[in-house]
């Protein structure tokens, strides 16, 4: 019995380390961590819009073990809300964990906020004058003329109470600094509001005409032109004559 003790106190110091091993993440303490996670909207019907910002990230809190919530970061964290049943009005969301994917380890606390107010469109179509923005001028002795553009119409879809106050779209900037001579460039077609797309075209052609400066004409003298002279004076009469 005595000449087995020693295999015995091997086995025994092995199961121990197996145990120590094993039972390591249950007896790692539990902490709380809180995440900025983005939001991302998904299936949102295509003849619709959402015309109320919403905010880019949802703050969560999490439970798990701390070597679990070291590995998480905001970069693989995302609240995901389906909102193919949006119509046209005012629409809210509840957000609860589930919209929330995380690892089974970890719990999902809280959210804020825990609900999302926005106002839903429909989308409309408007066809509008394409501008050209030019910026800058022509050095001194140079005039720049109306740009032509081609074309220089622009079909653009956006929200109902937007796109009805849409008089134009403009192109990307075109520099006049340094321009001495008439140009062409292909310029993007571009919208001040993030809720109006262009649909098409997305570029146009633009032709600036630059020409030189045409000074006053100086008056021009007729050398063929015969000298007029004053006639002889008349002498007056005296009585004698």
């Amino acid at each position: 019995m005595t000449a087995n003790l020693p295999l015995k106190l091997l086995s025994l110091f092995l199961a121990f380390t197996v145990w120590f091993v094993v039972s390591a993440p249950r007896r790692e303490p539990v902490s709380e961590r809180a995440f900025a996670a983005p939001l991302s909207l998904v299936r949102m019907p295509r003849d619709l819009a959402i015309t109320t910002p919403l905010p880019d990230t949802v703050s969560v809190r999490l439970r798990g073990r701390v070597s679990d919530l070291r590995s998480l970061s905001s970069q693989n964290l995302e609240v995901t809300l389906d909102v193919s049943w949006v119509t046209p009005g005012e629409a809210v969301i509840t957000l609860s964990p589930q919209a929330m994917s995380v690892p089974p380890q970890i719990d999902v606390v809280a959210m804020e906020p825990t609900k999302l107010r926005f106002h839903v469109e429909a989308l409309r179509q408007k066809v509008v004058p394409i501008r050209a923005f030019l910026v800058g001028q022509p050095p001194p002795g140079f005039n720049a003329g109306d740009p032509a553009l081609v074309p220089d119409h622009a079909l653009i879809s956006g929200p109902a109470s937007q796109i009805r106050n849409v008089a134009e779209v403009a192109t990307e900037r075109i520099i006049m600094t340094g321009r001495t001579e008439t140009f062409l460039q292909n310029v993007t077609v571009v919208s001040d509001s993030s809720l109006i797309r262009i649909i098409e075209p997305l570029t146009t052609q633009a032709t600036v005409p630059v020409t030189p400066e045409i000074g006053p004409v100086a008056p021009v003298t007729n050398t063929d032109t015969a000298t007029e002279t004053a006639p002889p004076e008349k002498k007056p009469k005296s009585k004698g004559d």
